[in-house]
């Protein structure tokens, strides 16, 4: 890696975490939405919210506001490793096939290549992160007993002591399969995307915003059903398997999402595609804007 190849994980990382601050509370609402109808304790979760909107309100009136920032420490601590590794090794890869393959800028092969590698491996890496970010969020401020105060060292603690090392990685599989598909769809996307607008636009905060936009649409479409599947893998408790046996609980991604079409349909893998797609349009444009504007200094 080239001295002048660090700012770009700097810049991807810091960037990442303003994105993540200013639109949490709705990944918030999109992680209660998917895991309703879930099975856990040998029932299914029951089906609370009819929406986005009414799971922003219900969890706002019986949890209070500061509830839709439950599990901020670790997302925060995932983008600081997530958002550094997934966009400064798909900018650097990127730049080394340019420089040393003599590719052009809108090469999508190469692009996709590059986007698929980098999301994998960021995400394996930052996992860990995940799956405490996704206990906190589903269990909210209202139950106390399990993560004391929702601390995150408490709940890492927690999940260590009863699940392994092992439960810190639940989810691995289906997490990094949903950063490689996000990566190579959005990063591409948006590429392709602005240096197609450059004619118009120019290298200009306008273009940047429609290019982000329209790679959200797409990553949405393409990662939900995945991300059902990982977000119930990761909620799961892994104490709860000898007491319920394997008939209530998930033994991977394949036998949830079979037993998730199963019991709930087909559509039930969009579960939580409006803030998906509510979430990921402004974190995106968040975060390449300042990426963007970080990258001109």
């Amino acid at each position: 890696m080239e001295k002048r190849d660090w700012p770009l994980f700097v810049y991807g990382g810091f960037s990442s975490c303003i994105a993540e601050l200013s639109t949490f509370p709705i990944d918030t609402t999109k992680t209660r939405l998917q895991i309703q109808g879930q099975i856990l304790d040998g029932q299914y979760n029951k089906i609370k919210y009819r929406g986005m909107i009414d799971a922003f309100y219900q969890i706002y009136k019986e949890e209070g506001f500061l509830s839709l920032y439950s599990g901020i420490s670790p997302a925060l601590l995932r983008q600081c490793t997530y958002g550094s590794i997934k966009f400064g090794t798909y900018y650097s890869l990127k730049k080394a096939c340019n420089d040393y393959l003599q590719m052009t800028e809108d090469m999508i092969v190469v692009n996709f290549t590059c986007a698929i590698c980098s999301g994998i491996i960021s995400a394996s890496i930052a996992n860990p992160t995940d799956v405490l970010k996704v206990r906190l969020q589903a269990l909210g401020r209202e139950k106390v007993g399990t993560y004391v105060q929702y601390n995150v060292f408490k709940c890492f603690r927690h999940i260590y002591v009863h699940e392994g090392l092992g439960g810190l990685w639940k989810g691995v599989g289906p997490t990094s399969q949903r950063a490689g598909i996000i990566a190579s769809v959005e990063l591409p996307v948006y590429d392709y995307c602005k240096h197609k607008l450059m004619v118009i636009f120019g290298n200009h905060i306008s273009n940047h915003f429609i290019s982000s936009l329209i790679a959200s649409f797409f990553s949405a479409i393409a990662s939900n059903p995945i991300d059902v599947i990982r977000t119930r893998l990761m909620n799961q408790n892994q104490s709860n398997y000898n007491e319920i046996g394997n008939n209530h609980i998930y033994k991977g991604s394949i036998d949830c999402f079979l037993k998730t079409v199963k019991y709930e349909g087909v559509f039930s893998l969009y579960k939580g595609f409006v803030p998906t797609f509510v979430r990921m349009g402004p974190w995106n444009i968040i975060f390449f804007i300042i990426y963007e504007k970080l990258k001109s200094i």
